[in-house]
């Protein structure tokens, strides 16, 4: 079986496992692209599961996984997830360096997932460049490759070739590829699924705050005040920032202003109400902090190109 990105119009990752990775990894780097799909109802992407010999492939907590060998699916697509995990040092042959080095004809981007990075500077696919690995390997890394330029980032992304230090920046390198794909809100979306960056953290006026960290922060505020929507003045008073530089804040990290997000927001969770609830239009207006159904019934068409009562008639 050949796995190609010519075999259909979406985006296609393989994932390379090998002994005793770490399921966490591989269901952070998964899911967020499940639910990619889930949201749209469609395929944005397909992923398989690859080994060097192919067949069970078992993780560190024992779950194991079918997959198909390397020689026989021939794979290529848009994304190679590579995962060694536990015992990546055994696994950085020569063998595996040659075949990292071909991968990069054949992927448009490589994808060194917990400890892959490592896999990656043997195979000599990282001098001169940036990445970061799994924090407790992040010196030994710094010591062995020194003509890598070693940070510790969370993740490191570049067109043709990406790493990240673990299972929790794995998602967010995923949220950050469904960003790039589509947009900022459907992987705003996406993290709310799993409950990502609905932490609140007041922001502390004397302390100088990332933008991607007050968006956050800003956002969550608005998922728990859909039922009653704040003014956006209200909303920046809240998280202790002005008014003017929230804007400027959504505007870095989200090309949108924060009263488009908040819409967004609250038609989301009306969409979700129609596909997933008996409850009538009019409750789910209300559920969604407006005025009556007409008003939400408006807003929802403008968003998704239908009226609510005819979305439900479809699904």
């Amino acid at each position: 079986m050949q796995f190609s990105k010519n075999s259909s119009s979406t985006r296609t990752i393989c994932v390379l496992l090998f002994a005793n990775f770490s399921n966490h990894c591989l269901a952070n780097a998964i899911e967020p692209f499940r639910a990619a799909n889930t949201i749209a109802s469609k395929k944005l992407y397909v992923w398989h599961h690859l080994s060097m010999e192919g067949g069970t492939v078992t993780s560190s907590s024992g779950l194991p996984v079918e997959t198909h060998s390397w020689v026989d699916a021939q794979p290529s697509g848009e994304y190679l997830f590579v995962m060694p995990s536990y015992g990546f040092t055994e696994f950085a042959t020569p063998r595996m360096s040659g075949i990292l080095r071909s991968a990069q004809n054949r992927f448009e981007t490589l994808v060194g997932m917990d400890t892959g990075a490592w896999l990656f500077a043997k195979a000599g696919l990282l001098e001169g460049r940036k990445a970061t690995i799994h924090w407790d390997e992040f010196t030994r890394f710094q010591e062995m490759y020194p003509d890598v330029d070693a940070v510790e980032d969370r993740f490191v992304l570049e067109k043709d070739i990406a790493t990240c230090g673990g299972a929790s920046t794995a998602f967010e390198l995923m949220l950050e590829l469904i960003k790039y794909h589509h947009s900022s809100m459907f992987a705003l979306e996406i993290a709310a699924l799993f409950m990502h960056g609905d932490k609140l953290e007041m922001h502390d006026p004397f302390q100088r705050l990332s933008s991607d960290a007050l968006v956050r922060s800003a956002t969550a505020l608005m998922r728990r005040t859909i039922e009653k929507p704040i003014s956006i003045p209200e909303l920046a008073a809240r998280l202790q920032v002005n008014h003017r530089s929230l804007e400027e804040y959504f505007q870095n990290e989200m090309k949108l202003s924060p009263f488009s997000v908040y819409r967004s927001i609250r038609l989301r969770e009306a969409r979700r109400l129609v596909e997933m609830t008996t409850l009538s239009i009019a409750e789910i207006a209300e559920r969604c902090g407006y005025l009556n159904a007409s008003a939400m019934t408006r807003a929802y068409r403008l968003e998704f190109g239908q009226a609510p009562r005819k979305h439900r008639k479809m699904l």
